[in-house]
Protein backbone atom coordinates (compact mmCIF):
# COMPACT_ATOMS: atom_id res chain seq x y z
CA UNK A 1 0.00 0.00 0.00
CA UNK A 2 2.95 2.31 1.09
CA UNK A 3 4.41 1.84 -2.34
CA UNK A 4 1.56 2.05 -4.34
CA UNK A 5 0.58 5.54 -2.70
CA UNK A 6 4.60 6.67 -3.05
CA UNK A 7 3.72 5.56 -6.59
CA UNK A 8 0.59 8.04 -7.35
CA UNK A 9 2.05 11.26 -5.34
CA UNK A 10 5.38 10.66 -7.88
CA UNK A 11 3.05 10.21 -11.03
CA UNK A 12 1.26 13.78 -9.92
CA UNK A 13 4.25 15.59 -8.75
CA UNK A 14 5.37 14.63 -12.44
CA UNK A 15 2.30 15.59 -14.23
CA UNK A 16 2.22 19.47 -12.19
CA UNK A 17 5.86 19.90 -13.22
CA UNK A 18 4.82 18.94 -16.62
CA UNK A 19 2.08 21.22 -16.48
CA UNK A 20 3.82 24.17 -15.03
CA UNK A 21 6.76 23.37 -18.02
CA UNK A 22 4.14 22.81 -21.07
CA UNK A 23 3.64 26.82 -22.78
CA UNK A 24 0.66 28.32 -23.17
CA UNK A 25 0.58 27.58 -27.28
CA UNK A 26 1.14 23.55 -27.02
CA UNK A 27 -1.75 23.35 -24.23
CA UNK A 28 -4.09 24.72 -27.32
CA UNK A 29 -2.83 22.73 -30.10
CA UNK A 30 -2.59 19.60 -27.26
CA UNK A 31 -6.47 20.71 -26.69
CA UNK A 32 -7.04 20.88 -30.26
CA UNK A 33 -5.47 17.18 -30.89
CA UNK A 34 -7.95 15.93 -28.62
CA UNK A 35 -11.00 17.38 -30.03
CA UNK A 36 -10.01 15.84 -33.38
CA UNK A 37 -9.02 12.88 -31.33
CA UNK A 38 -10.75 12.38 -28.64
CA UNK A 39 -8.85 10.64 -26.11
CA UNK A 40 -5.26 11.61 -26.56
CA UNK A 41 -5.50 14.66 -24.41
CA UNK A 42 -6.83 12.65 -21.99
CA UNK A 43 -3.51 9.89 -22.07
CA UNK A 44 -1.36 13.01 -22.34
CA UNK A 45 -2.38 14.96 -19.04
CA UNK A 46 -2.11 11.61 -16.91
CA UNK A 47 -5.43 9.74 -17.20
CA UNK A 48 -4.14 6.78 -19.02
CA UNK A 49 -6.56 4.57 -18.47
CA UNK A 50 -9.89 7.09 -19.52
CA UNK A 51 -7.84 8.29 -22.24
CA UNK A 52 -7.04 4.76 -23.35
CA UNK A 53 -10.56 3.73 -23.57
CA UNK A 54 -12.47 6.93 -24.87
CA UNK A 55 -9.74 6.74 -27.27
CA UNK A 56 -10.61 2.92 -28.35
CA UNK A 57 -14.02 4.03 -28.32
CA UNK A 58 -13.65 6.63 -30.76
CA UNK A 59 -11.77 4.32 -32.87
CA UNK A 60 -14.32 1.54 -32.67
CA UNK A 61 -17.17 4.30 -33.48
CA UNK A 62 -14.91 5.89 -36.62
CA UNK A 63 -14.75 2.03 -37.55
CA UNK A 64 -18.25 1.21 -37.31
CA UNK A 65 -19.23 4.23 -39.23
CA UNK A 66 -17.27 3.32 -42.10
CA UNK A 67 -17.94 0.09 -42.32
CA UNK A 68 -22.06 0.65 -42.14
CA UNK A 69 -21.27 3.41 -44.82
CA UNK A 70 -19.64 0.97 -47.32
CA UNK A 71 -21.95 -2.06 -46.55
CA UNK A 72 -24.68 -1.61 -44.91
CA UNK A 73 -26.20 1.83 -47.22
CA UNK A 74 -29.37 0.35 -47.91
CA UNK A 75 -30.24 -0.93 -44.10
CA UNK A 76 -29.56 2.94 -43.10
CA UNK A 77 -31.73 4.04 -45.81
CA UNK A 78 -34.62 1.47 -44.68
CA UNK A 79 -34.06 2.72 -40.91
CA UNK A 80 -34.93 6.58 -41.77
CA UNK A 81 -38.41 5.81 -42.00
CA UNK A 82 -38.81 3.51 -39.07
CA UNK A 83 -39.67 6.22 -36.19
CA UNK A 84 -38.58 3.92 -33.17
CA UNK A 85 -35.38 3.72 -34.91
CA UNK A 86 -35.60 7.23 -35.66
CA UNK A 87 -36.02 8.35 -32.05
CA UNK A 88 -32.93 6.17 -30.58
CA UNK A 89 -30.79 7.75 -33.37
CA UNK A 90 -31.65 11.42 -32.23
CA UNK A 91 -31.05 10.21 -28.73
CA UNK A 92 -27.35 8.47 -29.63
CA UNK A 93 -26.39 11.77 -31.70
CA UNK A 94 -26.95 13.77 -28.80
CA UNK A 95 -24.99 11.91 -26.54
CA UNK A 96 -22.46 11.38 -28.86
CA UNK A 97 -22.04 14.84 -29.23
CA UNK A 98 -22.42 15.51 -25.06
CA UNK A 99 -19.37 13.02 -24.16
CA UNK A 100 -17.65 15.12 -27.43
CA UNK A 101 -17.84 18.63 -25.04
CA UNK A 102 -17.21 16.40 -21.96
CA UNK A 103 -13.93 14.88 -23.12
CA UNK A 104 -12.71 18.26 -24.50
CA UNK A 105 -12.98 20.30 -21.46
CA UNK A 106 -11.65 17.82 -19.16
CA UNK A 107 -8.47 17.06 -21.40
CA UNK A 108 -7.93 21.20 -21.62
CA UNK A 109 -8.56 21.02 -17.83
CA UNK A 110 -5.82 18.55 -17.56
CA UNK A 111 -3.33 20.00 -20.35
CA UNK A 112 -3.61 23.77 -19.40
CA UNK A 113 -0.64 25.30 -17.74
CA UNK A 114 -0.70 25.52 -13.80
CA UNK A 115 0.85 28.70 -14.43
CA UNK A 116 -1.14 30.11 -17.04
CA UNK A 117 -1.37 34.03 -17.03
CA UNK A 118 -5.32 35.25 -17.12
CA UNK A 119 -4.74 35.84 -21.01
CA UNK A 120 -3.52 32.84 -21.31
CA UNK A 121 -6.54 31.44 -19.59
CA UNK A 122 -9.31 33.37 -21.41
CA UNK A 123 -7.53 32.61 -24.77
CA UNK A 124 -7.86 28.52 -23.80
CA UNK A 125 -11.04 29.43 -22.60
CA UNK A 126 -12.29 30.86 -25.65
CA UNK A 127 -10.78 27.84 -28.27
CA UNK A 128 -12.87 25.70 -25.94
CA UNK A 129 -16.06 27.57 -26.45
CA UNK A 130 -15.40 27.43 -30.30
CA UNK A 131 -14.65 23.81 -30.23
CA UNK A 132 -17.86 23.33 -28.11
CA UNK A 133 -19.87 25.22 -30.34
CA UNK A 134 -18.46 23.46 -33.45
CA UNK A 135 -19.74 20.75 -32.41
CA UNK A 136 -22.52 21.34 -30.35
CA UNK A 137 -24.26 23.13 -33.51
CA UNK A 138 -24.22 20.85 -36.35
CA UNK A 139 -25.28 17.86 -33.81
CA UNK A 140 -28.38 20.25 -32.91
CA UNK A 141 -29.07 20.36 -36.48
CA UNK A 142 -28.61 16.72 -36.84
CA UNK A 143 -31.06 15.76 -34.19
CA UNK A 144 -33.76 18.56 -35.53
CA UNK A 145 -33.57 16.58 -39.12
CA UNK A 146 -34.01 13.57 -37.64
CA UNK A 147 -36.83 14.26 -35.72
CA UNK A 148 -38.60 16.28 -38.72
CA UNK A 149 -37.93 12.70 -40.36
CA UNK A 150 -39.53 11.26 -37.81
CA UNK A 151 -42.69 13.79 -37.33
CA UNK A 152 -43.00 13.81 -41.10
CA UNK A 153 -42.62 10.00 -41.43
CA UNK A 154 -45.57 9.51 -38.36
CA UNK A 155 -47.93 12.02 -40.00
CA UNK A 156 -47.88 10.99 -43.70
CA UNK A 157 -47.69 7.34 -43.34
CA UNK A 158 -49.67 5.23 -40.64
CA UNK A 159 -49.26 2.33 -39.45
CA UNK A 160 -51.61 -1.10 -41.29
CA UNK A 161 -53.36 -1.63 -37.97
CA UNK A 162 -53.93 2.14 -37.11
CA UNK A 163 -55.43 3.25 -40.69
CA UNK A 164 -58.41 2.19 -42.85
CA UNK A 165 -58.54 1.78 -46.68
CA UNK A 166 -61.12 -0.02 -48.75
CA UNK A 167 -59.03 -1.09 -51.45
CA UNK A 168 -55.15 -1.65 -50.42
CA UNK A 169 -53.51 -4.83 -50.10
CA UNK A 170 -55.21 -6.56 -46.94
CA UNK A 171 -51.69 -7.93 -45.61
CA UNK A 172 -48.01 -7.58 -45.81
CA UNK A 173 -44.62 -9.74 -45.91
CA UNK A 174 -42.37 -6.53 -44.27
CA UNK A 175 -40.03 -9.52 -44.78
CA UNK A 176 -40.61 -9.41 -48.14
CA UNK A 177 -43.52 -7.80 -49.77
CA UNK A 178 -42.08 -8.05 -53.55
CA UNK A 179 -41.90 -12.09 -53.15
CA UNK A 180 -44.96 -12.94 -55.09
CA UNK A 181 -45.68 -9.50 -56.37
CA UNK A 182 -43.54 -9.11 -60.03
CA UNK A 183 -45.15 -4.96 -60.32
CA UNK A 184 -45.91 -2.76 -57.76
CA UNK A 185 -48.71 -0.54 -58.89
CA UNK A 186 -49.47 3.21 -57.44
CA UNK A 187 -51.73 5.27 -58.34
CA UNK A 188 -50.52 9.32 -58.30
CA UNK A 189 -53.23 11.63 -57.55
CA UNK A 190 -53.10 15.53 -58.12
CA UNK A 191 -55.54 17.69 -56.50
CA UNK A 192 -56.90 20.77 -56.83
CA UNK A 193 -57.99 21.81 -53.11
CA UNK A 194 -57.91 25.47 -52.13
CA UNK A 195 -59.59 28.06 -49.91
CA UNK A 196 -61.36 29.51 -52.66
CA UNK A 197 -62.39 26.47 -54.55
CA UNK A 198 -64.84 24.17 -53.29
CA UNK A 199 -64.27 20.37 -53.40
CA UNK A 200 -61.61 18.29 -54.92
CA UNK A 201 -61.05 17.45 -58.32
CA UNK A 202 -58.40 15.00 -59.19
CA UNK A 203 -56.80 16.63 -62.57
CA UNK A 204 -53.22 14.68 -62.25
CA UNK A 205 -54.20 10.84 -62.11
CA UNK A 206 -50.99 8.64 -63.06
CA UNK A 207 -50.36 5.31 -62.80
CA UNK A 208 -46.72 4.27 -62.25
CA UNK A 209 -45.98 0.24 -62.17
CA UNK A 210 -42.78 -0.95 -61.35
CA UNK A 211 -40.96 -4.05 -62.03
CA UNK A 212 -39.99 -4.87 -58.59
CA UNK A 213 -37.11 -7.01 -60.44
CA UNK A 214 -35.41 -4.23 -62.28
CA UNK A 215 -36.93 -0.81 -60.54
CA UNK A 216 -38.14 0.12 -64.30
CA UNK A 217 -41.29 2.36 -63.76
CA UNK A 218 -43.71 2.75 -66.86
CA UNK A 219 -46.11 5.47 -66.41
CA UNK A 220 -49.19 5.93 -67.85
CA UNK A 221 -51.12 9.05 -67.83
CA UNK A 222 -55.26 8.77 -67.65
CA UNK A 223 -56.86 11.53 -69.06
CA UNK A 224 -58.85 13.84 -66.83
CA UNK A 225 -62.20 14.44 -69.09
CA UNK A 226 -62.52 10.39 -69.50
CA UNK A 227 -65.79 9.61 -69.07
CA UNK A 228 -67.83 6.18 -67.88
CA UNK A 229 -64.88 4.81 -66.16
CA UNK A 230 -65.82 1.49 -64.99
CA UNK A 231 -65.62 0.05 -62.03
CA UNK A 232 -64.73 -3.81 -61.14
CA UNK A 233 -68.08 -6.33 -61.27
CA UNK A 234 -67.23 -7.29 -57.23
CA UNK A 235 -67.14 -3.33 -56.38
CA UNK A 236 -70.49 -2.02 -54.41
CA UNK A 237 -70.34 0.73 -57.00
CA UNK A 238 -70.74 -1.36 -60.08
CA UNK A 239 -74.53 -2.11 -59.06
CA UNK A 240 -74.68 1.75 -59.39
CA UNK A 241 -72.47 2.45 -62.76
CA UNK A 242 -72.68 -1.32 -64.29
CA UNK A 243 -71.69 0.84 -67.89
CA UNK A 244 -69.13 2.92 -65.70
CA UNK A 245 -69.05 6.43 -64.49
CA UNK A 246 -71.33 8.35 -66.68
CA UNK A 247 -75.03 9.81 -67.83
CA UNK A 248 -76.01 9.72 -71.64
CA UNK A 249 -77.61 12.97 -73.40
CA UNK A 250 -75.82 15.44 -71.52
CA UNK A 251 -74.16 19.20 -72.92
CA UNK A 252 -70.62 19.00 -72.61
CA UNK A 253 -70.80 21.33 -69.56
CA UNK A 254 -73.06 18.90 -68.03
CA UNK A 255 -70.30 15.86 -68.61
CA UNK A 256 -68.11 17.42 -66.50
CA UNK A 257 -69.55 16.13 -63.33
CA UNK A 258 -69.39 12.71 -64.76
CA UNK A 259 -65.72 12.62 -65.48
CA UNK A 260 -62.49 11.16 -63.94
CA UNK A 261 -61.56 14.35 -62.51
CA UNK A 262 -64.90 14.68 -60.60
CA UNK A 263 -65.21 11.23 -59.87
CA UNK A 264 -63.07 12.10 -55.93
CA UNK A 265 -65.78 14.36 -55.30
CA UNK A 266 -68.89 13.23 -56.61
CA UNK A 267 -69.05 9.37 -55.86
CA UNK A 268 -68.57 9.66 -52.08
CA UNK A 269 -70.75 12.58 -52.22
CA UNK A 270 -73.58 10.61 -53.61
CA UNK A 271 -72.45 7.24 -52.17
CA UNK A 272 -70.91 8.01 -48.52
CA UNK A 273 -69.55 4.97 -46.88
CA UNK A 274 -70.04 2.18 -49.93
CA UNK A 275 -66.38 0.61 -50.15
CA UNK A 276 -66.27 0.05 -46.24
CA UNK A 277 -64.18 2.06 -43.37
CA UNK A 278 -62.18 4.47 -45.41
CA UNK A 279 -59.55 7.34 -44.72
CA UNK A 280 -59.37 8.98 -47.91
CA UNK A 281 -63.01 7.66 -49.87
CA UNK A 282 -62.25 9.18 -52.61
CA UNK A 283 -58.43 7.84 -53.51
CA UNK A 284 -60.43 4.29 -52.98
CA UNK A 285 -62.94 5.39 -55.66
CA UNK A 286 -60.32 6.11 -58.12
CA UNK A 287 -57.92 3.52 -57.28
CA UNK A 288 -60.80 0.76 -58.34
CA UNK A 289 -62.21 2.47 -61.48
CA UNK A 290 -58.26 3.13 -62.92
CA UNK A 291 -57.50 -0.26 -62.31
CA UNK A 292 -60.50 -1.71 -63.76
CA UNK A 293 -60.03 1.06 -66.49
CA UNK A 294 -56.21 -0.07 -67.09
CA UNK A 295 -56.42 -4.05 -66.16
CA UNK A 296 -54.08 -3.28 -63.19
CA UNK A 297 -54.39 -4.25 -59.48
CA UNK A 298 -53.48 -0.75 -58.07
CA UNK A 299 -52.15 -1.22 -54.31
CA UNK A 300 -51.45 1.94 -53.11
CA UNK A 301 -52.22 5.89 -53.88
CA UNK A 302 -50.10 9.07 -53.50
CA UNK A 303 -52.01 11.73 -53.35
CA UNK A 304 -50.60 15.61 -53.83
CA UNK A 305 -52.25 18.69 -52.26
CA UNK A 306 -51.15 21.26 -55.01
CA UNK A 307 -50.61 24.21 -52.23
CA UNK A 308 -48.32 21.83 -50.28
CA UNK A 309 -46.40 21.24 -53.63
CA UNK A 310 -45.46 24.87 -54.01
CA UNK A 311 -43.66 25.16 -50.57
CA UNK A 312 -42.39 21.63 -51.18
CA UNK A 313 -40.57 23.07 -54.57
CA UNK A 314 -39.78 26.18 -52.29
CA UNK A 315 -37.83 24.42 -49.78
CA UNK A 316 -35.82 22.53 -52.72
CA UNK A 317 -34.71 25.87 -53.54
CA UNK A 318 -36.50 25.47 -56.60
CA UNK A 319 -36.65 23.24 -59.94
CA UNK A 320 -34.87 23.22 -63.20
CA UNK A 321 -36.92 22.43 -66.67
CA UNK A 322 -36.83 22.66 -70.14
CA UNK A 323 -39.76 24.49 -71.25
CA UNK A 324 -40.93 23.82 -74.81
CA UNK A 325 -44.11 25.92 -75.28
CA UNK A 326 -45.48 29.31 -73.68
CA UNK A 327 -47.06 28.15 -70.03
CA UNK A 328 -50.15 30.41 -68.90
CA UNK A 329 -49.76 31.26 -65.40
CA UNK A 330 -53.86 31.75 -65.03
CA UNK A 331 -56.26 32.69 -67.34
CA UNK A 332 -59.61 30.82 -68.76
CA UNK A 333 -59.70 29.32 -71.89
CA UNK A 334 -63.54 28.93 -71.79
CA UNK A 335 -64.20 32.50 -71.20
CA UNK A 336 -61.27 33.60 -73.68
CA UNK A 337 -59.73 35.73 -70.67
CA UNK A 338 -56.40 35.29 -71.40
CA UNK A 339 -53.79 34.78 -68.53
CA UNK A 340 -51.92 38.32 -67.23
CA UNK A 341 -48.40 36.56 -67.07
CA UNK A 342 -46.50 33.70 -69.02
CA UNK A 343 -43.23 31.61 -68.41
CA UNK A 344 -41.68 31.74 -71.93
CA UNK A 345 -39.71 28.74 -73.70
CA UNK A 346 -36.25 27.90 -73.43
CA UNK A 347 -33.53 25.44 -71.95
CA UNK A 348 -32.70 24.95 -68.16
CA UNK A 349 -35.07 27.06 -66.75
CA UNK A 350 -34.88 27.66 -62.55
CA UNK A 351 -38.80 27.77 -61.83
CA UNK A 352 -39.51 28.72 -58.07
CA UNK A 353 -42.47 27.13 -56.25
CA UNK A 354 -45.49 29.03 -58.23
CA UNK A 355 -44.26 28.63 -61.28
CA UNK A 356 -43.40 25.40 -60.99
CA UNK A 357 -47.09 24.95 -60.06
CA UNK A 358 -48.38 26.71 -63.18
CA UNK A 359 -45.70 24.80 -65.24
CA UNK A 360 -46.90 21.51 -64.09
CA UNK A 361 -50.61 22.57 -64.55
CA UNK A 362 -51.31 25.62 -66.86
CA UNK A 363 -54.60 24.69 -69.03
CA UNK A 364 -54.76 28.08 -71.21
CA UNK A 365 -54.05 27.28 -75.17
CA UNK A 366 -53.27 24.07 -74.42
CA UNK A 367 -54.52 20.41 -74.19
CA UNK A 368 -54.36 17.55 -71.90
CA UNK A 369 -51.47 15.72 -73.69
CA UNK A 370 -49.40 18.78 -73.03
CA UNK A 371 -50.30 19.45 -69.60
CA UNK A 372 -49.08 15.87 -68.96
CA UNK A 373 -46.61 15.89 -70.40
CA UNK A 374 -45.34 18.18 -68.25
CA UNK A 375 -46.59 17.19 -65.22
CA UNK A 376 -44.25 14.12 -65.84
CA UNK A 377 -40.93 16.51 -66.32
CA UNK A 378 -42.20 17.67 -63.29
CA UNK A 379 -41.74 14.94 -61.33
CA UNK A 380 -38.49 14.37 -62.79
CA UNK A 381 -37.21 17.57 -62.34
CA UNK A 382 -38.82 17.69 -58.56
CA UNK A 383 -36.18 14.28 -58.17
CA UNK A 384 -33.11 15.74 -59.72
CA UNK A 385 -33.74 18.74 -57.17
CA UNK A 386 -33.60 16.80 -54.33
CA UNK A 387 -29.69 16.35 -53.98
CA UNK A 388 -27.82 15.34 -50.91
CA UNK A 389 -26.49 18.96 -50.35
CA UNK A 390 -30.13 20.70 -50.55
CA UNK A 391 -31.71 17.62 -48.62
CA UNK A 392 -28.99 17.98 -45.82
CA UNK A 393 -29.34 21.87 -45.36
CA UNK A 394 -32.82 22.74 -46.02
CA UNK A 395 -34.48 19.30 -44.77
CA UNK A 396 -36.92 20.92 -41.82
CA UNK A 397 -38.17 22.95 -44.59
CA UNK A 398 -38.99 20.00 -47.19
CA UNK A 399 -39.87 17.57 -44.13
CA UNK A 400 -42.34 20.45 -43.12
CA UNK A 401 -44.08 20.64 -46.77
CA UNK A 402 -43.99 16.93 -47.35
CA UNK A 403 -46.60 16.86 -44.03
CA UNK A 404 -48.97 19.23 -46.04
CA UNK A 405 -48.26 18.18 -49.25
CA UNK A 406 -48.92 13.94 -49.56
CA UNK A 407 -51.78 11.96 -48.25
CA UNK A 408 -51.12 8.01 -48.77
CA UNK A 409 -52.32 4.65 -47.88
CA UNK A 410 -49.16 3.27 -47.65
CA UNK A 411 -48.55 1.57 -43.82
CA UNK A 412 -45.58 2.33 -42.43
CA UNK A 413 -44.34 -1.20 -42.13
CA UNK A 414 -43.57 -1.53 -45.89
CA UNK A 415 -41.95 1.95 -46.02
CA UNK A 416 -38.08 -0.01 -45.27
CA UNK A 417 -39.12 -2.28 -48.31
CA UNK A 418 -40.00 0.79 -50.81
CA UNK A 419 -36.87 2.96 -49.51
CA UNK A 420 -34.83 -0.67 -51.19
CA UNK A 421 -37.41 -0.75 -54.19
CA UNK A 422 -36.93 2.94 -54.64
CA UNK A 423 -32.86 2.79 -55.31
CA UNK A 424 -34.27 0.29 -57.74
CA UNK A 425 -36.01 3.18 -59.54
CA UNK A 426 -33.65 5.26 -59.45
CA UNK A 427 -30.75 3.45 -61.49
CA UNK A 428 -33.88 1.50 -63.66
CA UNK A 429 -35.45 3.37 -66.56
CA UNK A 430 -38.50 5.75 -66.26
CA UNK A 431 -40.53 5.87 -69.67
CA UNK A 432 -44.03 6.66 -70.65
CA UNK A 433 -46.75 4.66 -72.29
CA UNK A 434 -48.00 6.35 -74.82
CA UNK A 435 -51.75 6.12 -75.70
CA UNK A 436 -53.47 6.31 -79.44
CA UNK A 437 -55.65 8.65 -78.21
CA UNK A 438 -57.79 8.48 -81.26
CA UNK A 439 -57.59 5.00 -81.49
CA UNK A 440 -59.05 4.36 -77.93
CA UNK A 441 -61.21 7.15 -78.69
CA UNK A 442 -60.27 8.56 -74.97
CA UNK A 443 -62.02 12.02 -75.88
CA UNK A 444 -65.10 10.55 -76.93
CA UNK A 445 -68.15 10.13 -75.10
CA UNK A 446 -67.42 5.76 -74.65
CA UNK A 447 -63.90 5.34 -74.42
CA UNK A 448 -62.48 1.99 -75.52
CA UNK A 449 -61.21 0.29 -72.00
CA UNK A 450 -60.47 -2.97 -73.87
CA UNK A 451 -58.62 -1.37 -76.35
CA UNK A 452 -57.20 0.71 -73.25
CA UNK A 453 -56.07 -2.41 -71.23
CA UNK A 454 -54.65 -3.79 -74.28
CA UNK A 455 -52.49 -1.48 -74.61
CA UNK A 456 -51.67 -1.14 -71.11
CA UNK A 457 -50.98 -5.19 -71.38
CA UNK A 458 -48.57 -5.08 -74.07
CA UNK A 459 -46.50 -2.56 -72.75
CA UNK A 460 -45.91 -3.98 -69.68
CA UNK A 461 -45.13 -7.41 -70.85
CA UNK A 462 -41.82 -8.90 -70.17
CA UNK A 463 -39.55 -8.18 -73.05
CA UNK A 464 -37.52 -10.82 -74.34
CA UNK A 465 -33.94 -10.39 -74.48
CA UNK A 466 -32.71 -10.46 -77.69
CA UNK A 467 -28.79 -10.27 -78.86
CA UNK A 468 -27.74 -6.78 -80.38
CA UNK A 469 -27.39 -6.87 -84.17
CA UNK A 470 -25.80 -4.17 -86.11
CA UNK A 471 -28.55 -1.92 -87.99
CA UNK A 472 -27.69 -2.29 -91.85
CA UNK A 473 -27.52 1.45 -93.38
CA UNK A 474 -30.82 1.24 -95.50
CA UNK A 475 -32.87 1.28 -92.06
CA UNK A 476 -30.67 3.83 -90.02
CA UNK A 477 -32.20 3.46 -86.41
CA UNK A 478 -33.80 6.31 -85.03
CA UNK A 479 -34.20 7.61 -81.35
CA UNK A 480 -36.99 9.81 -82.37
CA UNK A 481 -39.80 9.79 -80.00
CA UNK A 482 -42.59 10.83 -82.22
CA UNK A 483 -41.17 7.92 -84.78
CA UNK A 484 -40.97 5.36 -81.97
CA UNK A 485 -44.79 6.37 -81.39
CA UNK A 486 -46.56 6.32 -84.54
CA UNK A 487 -49.19 3.22 -84.20
CA UNK A 488 -48.07 1.11 -86.81
CA UNK A 489 -43.80 1.79 -87.21
CA UNK A 490 -41.68 -1.05 -88.29
CA UNK A 491 -44.13 -4.00 -87.46
CA UNK A 492 -47.70 -4.63 -88.42
CA UNK A 493 -48.37 -5.25 -84.42
CA UNK A 494 -45.66 -3.84 -82.24
CA UNK A 495 -45.87 -2.99 -78.62
CA UNK A 496 -47.00 0.42 -77.51
CA UNK A 497 -43.88 2.87 -77.64
CA UNK A 498 -42.62 4.53 -73.75
CA UNK A 499 -40.30 6.85 -74.25
CA UNK A 500 -37.65 7.71 -71.75
CA UNK A 501 -38.37 10.87 -69.44
CA UNK A 502 -34.76 12.38 -69.88
CA UNK A 503 -35.76 12.25 -74.18
CA UNK A 504 -39.24 13.84 -73.06
CA UNK A 505 -38.41 16.48 -71.32
CA UNK A 506 -35.39 17.94 -73.00
CA UNK A 507 -35.45 21.13 -75.00
CA UNK A 508 -37.07 20.83 -78.47
CA UNK A 509 -39.29 23.70 -78.97
CA UNK A 510 -41.59 23.69 -82.34
CA UNK A 511 -44.90 23.90 -83.81
CA UNK A 512 -47.11 27.62 -82.89
CA UNK A 513 -47.20 28.70 -79.37
CA UNK A 514 -50.14 30.02 -77.65
CA UNK A 515 -51.14 33.39 -77.70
Amino acid sequence: MGKASETRRDRRAAERIARRARSVPRSLGLTLLSALLPGIGLIIGGRKRLGAFVLTLTLGLIGLGVYVGLTRREEVLSAAVVPSRLLITSVVIGAIAFGWIVVIVGSHRLLRPATAAPGGRAVGALLVGMLCFAIAAPAAIAVENVLAQRDLVQNVFVSQGESKSATRPKTVNVKDPWENRPRLNLLLLGGDDAPSRPGVRTDTVIVASIDTKTGDTSLISMPRQLTFMPFPKDSPLHKFYPDGFGKEGLSLEGRLEWMLTAMYQNIPDAHPGILGPSDNEGADVVKQSVGEATGLKIDYYLQVNLKGFSQLVQALGGITVNVNERVAMGGVSSAHIPPNEWIEPGPNQHLDGPHALWFARGRYGADDDQRQIRQRCTIKAIVDAANPSTLVTKYQAIAKAGKNLLRTDIPQELLPALIQLALKVKSGTVSNVSLDVSKLKLKYLHPDYEGLRETVAKALEPKPETPATTTPPSTPATKDPKTLARPGAGKTTPPPATVDLADACAYHPEGDQPS
